[in-house]
């Protein structure tokens, strides 16, 4: 193809024309809504430093779960800040915890709504780490036997499909033992296969109460720096018998995303995390940016990337923009 024969301009020309090249598509049932149930009545409380997102109790979380289904949206993802901690996180795999109260109200009130759960102990533990803590770090093996309970009350709530992010060794595994050995072989997991130590998860701490109170999670989140380190981690979770994958955060790894759609056949989720949301948030305030354009196009360039699901704070803004 040689100009002047070949004009690549020429179906650009219009919106008509724009559209129907168009090889990247963005629908509101590829947005996976994120909400955060907080333990209490009455409660929408929004986190300073994610302007539009709450901490609400469960009577809010539902009506705006039922916003995200009107707009399109199939999935909510649910996190968890519940009355008490302790070194343990026992609310988290307790029938009676703040997670397992919302799952049953969201499949009272939405139950065409399909509801994914954050496996984690993060959330619930006094310390602030993922796991059971053992000579000041965390113990892999004592931490799976936890997160399968979780995963398995969640299930017996009636989530949908339950979503490990602790980046435990193995943790694909011990959930799909307990939950196939309890009569739930028919609930998807949802991995977060490959996860990174990251610093873009800060206004995420906020909201979700789980800033660790010593040290990091780098001994059992990704370094950043590393590429290859993700074709393993995805691989393990496969052979596991993980149903998704997931690639956290996205927009700073959509090298990662393409790798790794190049590699799996699996449907494949990105986490558009709290600090690429709030930082386009900022922007947006200063006048420095077009907020929508902007969202629009960092959620297109993940569905471009390979990611066929996006988790993504923006879900409600950009289904009522994607509908109209």
């Amino acid at each position: 193809m040689n100009f002047p024969q070949y004009r690549a301009r020429r179906t650009r020309r219009s919106d008509s024309l724009r559209r129907m090249v168009r090889e990247t598509h963005l629908r509101p049932e590829d947005l996976i809504y994120p909400l955060f149930s907080a333990f209490g009545d009455n409660i929408r409380k929004e986190i300073p430093s994610m302007p539009g997102i709450y901490q609400q109790s469960i009577e809010h979380l539902v009506a705006e779960a039922r916003q995200a289904q009107e707009l399109g949206i199939g999935a909510v993802i649910l996190f968890g800040i519940p009355e008490h901690k302790d070194p343990l996180g026992q609310d988290a795999y307790s029938d009676a915890g703040i997670i397992q109260r919302t799952i049953r109200a969201l499949k009272a009130e939405l139950p065409q709504l399909t509801v994914i759960t954050d496996v984690c102990l993060c959330e619930y533990t006094d310390h602030g780490h993922c796991g059971v803590i053992c000579d000041g770090d965390v113990d892999n093996d004592a931490t799976l036997r936890l997160l399968a309970a979780e995963a398995l009350s969640h299930a017996r709530a009636g989530a949908d499909i339950v979503a490990p992010s602790d980046m435990m060794d193995g943790r694909i595994a011990a959930l799909r033992e307990a939950l196939d050995a309890n009569h739930f072989s028919h609930i998807p997991i949802m991995s977060y296969a490959v996860k990174y130590a990251s610093a873009y998860y800060g206004p995420f701490r906020d909201a979700a109460d789980s800033t660790p109170q010593f040290g990091d999670r780098r001994s059992y989140q990704m370094d950043p720096a590393n590429r290859r380190e993700a074709f393993r981690e995805a691989a393990l979770d496969v052979a596991e018998n993980a149903d998704f994958l997931m690639v956290k955060p996205a927009l700073a790894y959509l090298d990662i995303l393409r790798d790794i759609r190049e590699r799996s056949d699996l449907p494949l989720v990105a986490y558009n995390v709290s600090g690429e949301y709030s930082m386009l948030k900022a922007a947006a305030r200063q006048g420095w940016i077009d907020h929508d354009r902007v969202m629009l196009e960092t959620l297109l360039s993940m569905k471009r990337a390979g990611a066929d699901l996006i988790i993504t704070y923006h879900a409600l803004e950009a289904a009522r923009l994607l509908r109209s």
